[in-house]
């Protein structure tokens, strides 16, 4: 037998198994008795039988509750009237309407594992998404039980002066004791996920914003006092957020307090509870010298992220945790749109995507791949993911595509008029939006129901004499799922055809007059089928389909070098100019990587060199956009591209095109350097990123030159750095290089932010994601560096995330050591932090689709994790999956 086959199972829970509660609960009272030994907690549940449910008794959830007492309308109840049986308190006969008052005792003090009520550098916080609740008190722990809550917190004045919680500070007092009390009420009827506690010492940077009808809310972040100076971005970003919400979906916030609370020890990224946000503090803090430009960018999305969920996710929830992405596909694209308008919208773009096929496709292709409404799950925390949220928020720009922004806008009006204050389904929200709009939209449940990425193949004819183009788009089964599964999809394809000129053609279909025709259309594909024909063609057009990854496919579409080249330098949508030069330099780092794996050497093409230097020297690209289009494909996401990875070939590539290209085009690239390194004092405005980041890019390929001139180059620019996008961009170029500069940069980065978290956490990952040889014992050592905990999450991250996610070559060494080192990590933090080394233990997932070799020793990796004794449901989950 294996270690999986014996290990214990827990159980698995089925979408199709939901059941609504035996009881709801009206309203919620609780009182905390903060400690530093142990809090007590007080609940009184206000309950109403559900009469749509058969008869039965009264069932809650709780995880490591000491309980104190059990009273029902003032009667405490002895012990043969309840039963707790593990996770379990079950209570029978009681009346229609009643009062349940519990009293239990809890250890914030020794919580780990960073769910429910914890300590963070001194201070009491709480993270209850998804089943954290169940951590502080019995409850019927599931959304769409929605209630009103009072709360009442006391603790020692001097040591948690601050007390917050959700909703509206109503009264505090002195207890005569050295203890205080505040008591806080939110009128808005919330699942218990939303709760929120906070208490310590911290201080407030505050801010107002006037809505829309004219109120004034009060706007707090609060951060331990050291930090003020940091918080200034965060609180515009929130007031920018709050306005954009009114103007482009007409949602004016609800209370008037809006808090934001950052902590060192959290194990997202933040978190909407009502009214009172917690945020890992990566997420809040910048300054120019700490921060950089895409760290401000990160807090502007993720603090407008974490407000939009007011509407889509607080005033309407989610039925049960298989609708996830019901509140969080939705809130991505809404954080999406918002950064795109606050920023560059093809930039915005782009990143997405990026980011997208980086993670999510990786996903879908792998052990985890499942609907953006998964069936089942063991461990709900698992399913937090790239496919619930960045395909659920493609899934949600598609609907966005085919109704039009204005149609959009009216199934959103639709849907907060027909849910507000209820728990829903995703099936609710595509009703509003087909009966907003007259559309039926039935066939598109499928993209909630099918796993895996669809593949797209296209094929076009041209008719020369007929002066018609032909266009076939076919849709296949993705990769790993079973062809009788797979059902067409509701696709839209926005497209257009690329004349000789490099302009537009216009999109005349035949039977329809070419004058006035628009050069771009939306295709809605239905079928596994279609074929689409465009007249009044002179020449034969390049197509430039799936124009903004219109839709979430493996485009499949036969393009040479030439082609790819002429739309890298015409496609007039930035998205699919960007995405050819990825598929032109892809297929050369792919093309060198099969040449080195059968010994036989390989050169880069003159044609992608002088792609590439019309990159460079193109004078319509912004600085943004010429550094991602730049940008080669990484590692990591060209292995998903190859049958057998070979790591080793495909480092040896990727290297050896990057070097090909600066080599031919180090005229224009020391030209841009020189105009666009820095000149004077920061900035912060729109051309001052632009220019950062070309120069940066321009300085690292440079660099791979690995000439003195450009090595001294480098280490200058660090050492002249007077912010820190300049300053980790020197450095992290500087770590791929095997010289003294190296070790003189990270002594003196240290000495100057050891005592800055936030910043430490940039030295630790830089390091971590060295490609040099022998980047295993370089994390190994890293983990017994003195500023290393296993304690905090983002610590953890930093390092042997960072090695294991982003370290393609280090982490898949030939000695297995690279493997060795993240088995360890989970193992170690398992118990502690199940959430955490669940998502370490998701770097394995991927281990049949390398060499022999590899895949046993990440196979062995795997069976030693799952051997270990009590393995957490979570990491449980994730092992099981890569090894069926």
């Amino acid at each position: 037998m294996t270690a999986l086959e014996t290990a214990a199972e827990p159980r698995e829970i089925h979408r199709l198994d939901y059941r609504p509660p035996t009881f709801w609960v009206d309203s919620v009272a609780l009182e905390f008795d903060l400690g530093e030994e142990g809090t007590v907690v007080t609940a009184r549940l206000s309950l109403r039988r559900n009469d749509e449910v058969a008869e039965g008794p009264l069932e809650l959830d709780g995880e490591e509750l000491e309980t104190l007492s059990v009273a029902v309308d003032g009667r405490v109840l002895g012990q043969g009237e309840y039963t707790i049986e593990g996770e379990r308190l079950t209570i029978p006969d009681l009346p229609a309407r009643c009062e349940l008052e519990t009293k239990v005792r809890i250890h914030p003090e020794s919580n780990t594992q960073l769910s429910g009520l914890y300590l963070s550098s001194g201070n009491f916080c709480t993270q209850c998404e998804a089943e954290g609740f169940r951590r502080i008190t019995w409850f019927l722990d599931r959304p769409d039980v929605m209630a009103t809550y009072t709360v009442a917190i006391r603790a020692d004045k001097q040591r948690y002066p601050v007390l917050l919680s959700n909703g509206n500070r109503v009264g505090e007092r002195d207890l005569g004791d050295g203890r205080h009390e505040v008591r806080w009420e939110d009128p808005f009827v919330k699942p218990s996920y939303l709760f929120a506690l906070v208490a310590g010492q911290l201080a407030s940077h505050a801010g107002d914003f006037t809505t829309v009808s004219g109120r004034t809310v009060r706007c707090e972040i609060w951060v331990e006092a050291h930090n003020l100076d940091k918080c200034d971005h965060a609180l515009r970003s929130l007031q920018a957020a709050m306005r954009w919400d009114e103007e482009q979906f007409g949602r004016e916030y609800d209370l008037d307090l809006y808090m934001i609370v950052a902590v060192d020890d959290f194990n997202m990224g933040a978190m909407e509870n009502k009214g009172l946000n917690i945020f890992n503090s990566k997420f809040v803090l910048a300054r120019p010298d700490t921060a950089t430009d895409d760290d401000y960018e990160g807090v502007e999305g993720v603090v407008a992220h974490e407000y939009f969920h007011n509407w889509t996710g607080n005033r309407v929830t989610c039925r049960d945790w298989f609708q996830l992405t019901l509140k969080e596909g939705l809130t991505v694209f809404r954080d999406q749109r918002f950064s795109a308008d606050m920023g560059s919208e093809p930039v915005k773009r782009i990143e997405d995507v990026a980011m997208l096929r980086l993670r999510q496709y990786a996903e879908d292709a792998g052990p985890m791949a499942h609907p953006i409404r998964p069936e089942s799950y063991i461990s709900m925390d698992n399913f937090y993911t790239a496919t619930v949220y960045e395909k659920g928020s493609e899934v949600i720009r598609m609907v966005d595509t085919l109704l039009g922004r204005d149609g959009f806008r009216r199934g959103m009006d639709l849907y907060f008029e027909r849910h507000d204050g209820q728990a829903v389904t995703c099936d609710d929200f595509r009703a509003a939006m087909a009966d907003a709009n007259g559309r039926d939209l039935a066939q598109f449940e499928r993209w909630y129901t099918q796993a895996g990425t669809p593949r797209l193949v296209a094929t076009g004819r041209f008719d020369a004499a007929a002066g018609t183009y032909s266009l076939t788009l076919r849709q296949e089964c993705p990769t790993g799922q079973r062809e009788e599964d797979f059902r067409a999809l509701h696709m839209p394809i926005r497209m257009g055809l690329i004349g000789p000129d490099g302009a537009d053609q216009p999109l005349g279909f035949e039977g329809e007059a070419a004058a006035g025709a628009p050069t771009e259309r939306v295709l809605e594909l239905t079928e596994r089928e279609q074929t689409f024909v465009f007249a009044g063609l002179t020449a034969e057009p390049v197509p430039s389909l799936a124009r903004g990854l219109s839709a979430p496919v493996l485009l499949e579409l036969e393009e040479d070098e030439q082609r790819l080249a002429f739309r890298l330098a015409h496609d007039s949508d930035a998205f699919n100019r960007w995405d050819a030069g990825q598929r032109l330099f892809g297929a050369a780092i792919l093309a060198g990587a099969a040449a080195l794996a059968r010994g036989d050497e390989f050169q880069v093409s003159k044609g992608l060199v002088e792609a590439f230097r019309a990159v460079v020297t193109d004078p319509s690209l912004d600085g943004s956009m010429r550094s991602l289009a730049m940008a080669l494909p990484s590692e990591l996401e060209l292995a998903q591209r190859m049958e057998i990875v070979d790591p080793d070939a495909l480092h040896r590539a990727r290297r050896a095109v990057r070097r090909a290209l600066a080599e031919g085009t180090r005229t224009e690239l020391a030209a841009l350097w020189e105009r666009a390194k820095p000149s004077g004092a920061y900035s912060n405005d729109r051309a001052s990123i632009d220019r950062r980041r070309e120069a940066n890019v321009a300085l690292a390929y440079l660099s791979c030159l690995e000439s003195p001139e450009w090595t001294a180059a480098v280490a200058a620019h660090f050492d002249g750095a007077d912010n820190m996008t300049d300053s980790q961009a020197a450095l992290a170029t500087l770590c791929q290089l095997d010289v003294p500069d190296r070790q003189r940069a990270l002594e003196a980065f240290y000495a100057k932010w050891k005592g800055d978290p936030l910043v430490l956490d940039k030295w630790f990952t830089l390091q971590a994601t060295s490609v040099l040889p022998g980047a295993p014992t370089r994390v190994a050592a890293l983990a017994h560096h003195p500023d290393f905990t296993w304690r905090n999450p983002n610590r953890v991250r930093s390092v042997v995330g960072a090695f294991a996610m982003a370290n393609h070559s280090g982490f898949h060494s030939a000695d297995g050591s690279g493997y060795t080192l993240v088995a360890d990590a989970v193992i170690e933090l398992q118990g502690a932090n199940p959430q955490l080394a669940s998502r370490l233990a998701g770097s394995f997932n991927h281990y049949k689709r390398y060499d022999q070799h590899r895949q046993q020793a990440m196979r062995g990796a795997l069976e030693r994790i799952a051997a270990v004794d009590g393995l957490s449901k979570d990491v449980y989950e994730i092992v099981h999956r890569a090894l069926a």
